[in-house]
């Protein structure tokens, strides 16, 4: 998520939903504004926002991490499936990082554990340890 030095985000979800009426259009605004509502627990407008962004079309790199963003919300809200669908996603589309990479592996063995996928989280957990 992006924060300034200071800890803050950039712009307020109100001040970013300004931006957003005027360009609706901005993947960008959309993936700010997620950030913004994740960092104040509304993860449900945070999960809508980044599935806009995705939709119109972010960079790879910001794709990435709105996949990963909006896989950590989905978490909070309870919607293990749709975490997993995000992790996966990322993990699919082979980041050159790999710090990325073994962190979707860790965050979807997480989710697995919590859905009762012991077997499963052991191979995500394996194949991070790979990385």
């Amino acid at each position: 998520m992006l924060k300034d030095a200071m800890g803050g985000y950039r712009g307020t979800a109100v001040e970013i939903s300004r931006v957003i009426s005027e360009h609706p259009d901005n993947a960008e605004a959309y993936y700010d504004r997620g950030n913004a509502r994740s960092s104040c627990d509304d993860y449900d407008g945070a999960i809508a926002d980044f599935t806009m962004a995705l939709k119109i079309g972010l960079r790879f790199r910001e794709a990435i991490t709105a996949y990963g963003n909006r896989g950590i919300a989905r978490v909070k809200s309870g919607d293990f499936e749709g975490a997993i669908q995000d992790f996966t996603e990322i993990i699919e589309r082979k980041p050159n990082n790999k710090r990325l990479l073994c962190s979707a592996y860790k965050s979807r063995a997480l989710v697995k554990e919590k859905m009762g996928n012991r077997e499963g989280a052991a191979e995500d957990r394996k194949r991070s340890a790979e990385l």
